[in-house]
């Protein structure tokens, strides 16, 4: 194959366009030291920590190393991918070439620099919290939350032990430390009594350790000694440089975001804290149940900022959670604020599955009956765009992604992510940095006629405010023309390891 040749020796992350240099602290905190909102799960039992990993503005003068964007150890992840990517056809040959250039592959970000002083007027920085997809991890987006702390955030990037990585590991500490792997679970994609309990069972971890988290950074704020486990800190400091420097303890100032299984994720995790029946309700089977006296209760409120890229739907759609899904995004609970601060981008990919689209829709729309002058949500898609356009792997790799999804300028594509991001923050009065000139494709001439202070036109509805970039309604969509009648789905939508050597097929034939 000869577009192989063509390879970059070493692929490289372009560098983030926010005012701030990035810093980034691998974190793994034991269960031990945390107090959980919810009761783990019982298949949590072997889970002894919780780990993320900390995306955030550094000191302007910061030279320490960037991180490996594979961890360590970078041989089991490696091999990993390969089996996750199911490494045949097309990927054989890419992954007979490429894993002594991934060892290399780093991230532009500092590791373990010191945190900057809060640019803020509260003085302390603004918190997301950003949850992978199927096949990802703590590193894998680290191109678009580390573009948003180069504007100004402090971003949060769980590693969840739910099986839905390739392959993460727990450092147990003790006497002789013991390393655990937690290995991918492969799960069918097609709804099924089985598949809807297997997604549960993952939810149901995952919000476990969302929970976890959100403690964590409480505790982090409120200098509280934590062990810090992860592998690349244990010669550094501790975590206290974060402390009375983040904006945790205000309701509604954290936001929290995903991607695919992270956005579903986030949407169960926002509705279950806010939506808690008094009495049982036949049929709803919850899957996290946090205290009524826990501060994650009071910390989601209609102005809580959700961002959902690439919403993978069916995990939603269980049975067992019914009663949650009939519920409206809790936005809509603000007769004002409505929409405003819910924001929805999908791939092209994804907006030509036309059953995920409409369930999408369904999940983001505002609730029959509302006032028609409350704000819908903001939906979006950058056209020619895959599912990989989200991750580190679409501009890591754009050769690969161009050749087997068809995906065009997956640079721009995260950039447009972020511009959106970054202008719903803006809106609901999350005081990030303004975006560059460039990044908004004018020229300083055209923006000082306009004088341009923000990038409303990221979210503008009218046609061709932004090239490429679709805005979209709740409404059902018209009927495709002919090139679209092929309804896309899993396989050609979800990037998951058994489905992938399909697509790949698909695309050589």
């Amino acid at each position: 194959m000869t577009w192989l040749h063509q390879l970059n020796p070493t692929p490289a992350f372009p560098p983030y366009t926010g005012r701030y240099k990035v810093g980034t602290v691998d974190v793994e905190i034991p269960v031990a030291e945390l107090d959980s909102p919810s009761p783990a799960p019982s298949s949590a039992s072997d889970l002894s920590t919780v780990a993320f990993r900390i995306f955030y503005p550094c000191h302007p003068d910061s030279q320490q190393r960037n991180v490996r964007w594979i961890p360590s150890p970078q041989r089991e992840y490696v091999g990993a991918y390969a089996r996750f990517l199911g490494a045949n056809g097309a990927f054989s040959q890419f992954f007979s070439l490429i894993p002594q250039i991934l060892y290399y592959v780093s991230i532009p970000a500092h590791q373990n620099a010191h945190v900057l002083e809060p640019q803020t007027s509260n003085r302390r920085w603004p918190v997301m919290i950003f949850s992978h997809g199927l096949g990802g991890s703590r590193n894998a987006y680290s191109h678009i939350v580390g573009s948003l702390a180069s504007h100004g955030m402090v971003v949060i990037a769980p590693d969840h032990r739910d099986g839905s990585s390739p392959i993460s590991f727990v450092h147990t500490p003790g006497e002789k430390e013991e390393l655990k792997r937690v290995e991918y679970k492969k799960i069918a994609h097609k709804a099924s009594t089985e598949v809807y309990e297997s997604r549960d069972e993952q939810l149901r971890i995952r919000l476990w350790e969302l929970g976890l988290i959100h403690d964590a950074l409480l505790k982090i704020d409120e200098r509280v000694a934590l062990s810090n486990v992860a592998e690349d800190h244990k010669k550094h400091g501790g975590l206290t440089m974060f402390a009375h420097k983040l904006n945790v303890h205000e309701p509604g100032s954290i936001s929290f975001a995903g991607h695919s299984f992270g956005a579903a994720s986030m949407v169960q995790f926002i509705k279950s804290i806010y939506y808690r029946p008094d009495s049982q309700e036949p049929g709803y089977k919850p899957l996290f149940t946090p205290s009524s006296s826990s501060p994650l209760v009071r910390q989601v409120t209609p102005t809580t900022p959700v961002i959902l890229l690439d919403l993978w739907t069916l995990p939603i759609q269980s049975p067992a959670t019914a009663w949650l899904r009939n519920h409206p995004m809790p936005c809509y609970d603000s007769p004002t604020t409505g929409g405003s601060n819910l924001l929805s981008i999908l791939s092209d990919a994804f907006f030509k599955w036309k059953a995920n689209l409409e369930e999408t829709k369904h999940i983001v729309a505002k609730p029959a009956g509302a006032d028609p002058n409350q704000p819908g949500p903001h939906l979006f898609y950058p056209i020619a765009s895959a599912h990989l356009s989200q991750s580190d792997f679409g501009v890591l790799f754009p050769w690969l992604t161009t050749k087997v999804f068809g995906a065009k300028e997956p640079e721009r594509v995260l950039k447009l992510n972020v511009r959106a991001i970054l202008q719903v923050l803006r809106n609901g009065g999350v005081e990030v940095a303004d975006t560059s000139i460039r990044d908004m494709e004018l020229d300083e001439e055209d923006a000082a006629s306009r004088k341009v202070l923000h990038d409303e036109r990221i979210l503008s509805r009218k046609k061709d405010s932004v090239r490429g970039w679709v805005s979209l309604t709740t409404e059902p969509e018209p009927e495709p023309e002919a090139d679209l009648t092929r309804e896309k789905g899993p396989v050609d939508a979800v990037v998951e390891g058994e489905v992938l050597g399909e697509t790949v097929q698909e695309s050589q034939r």
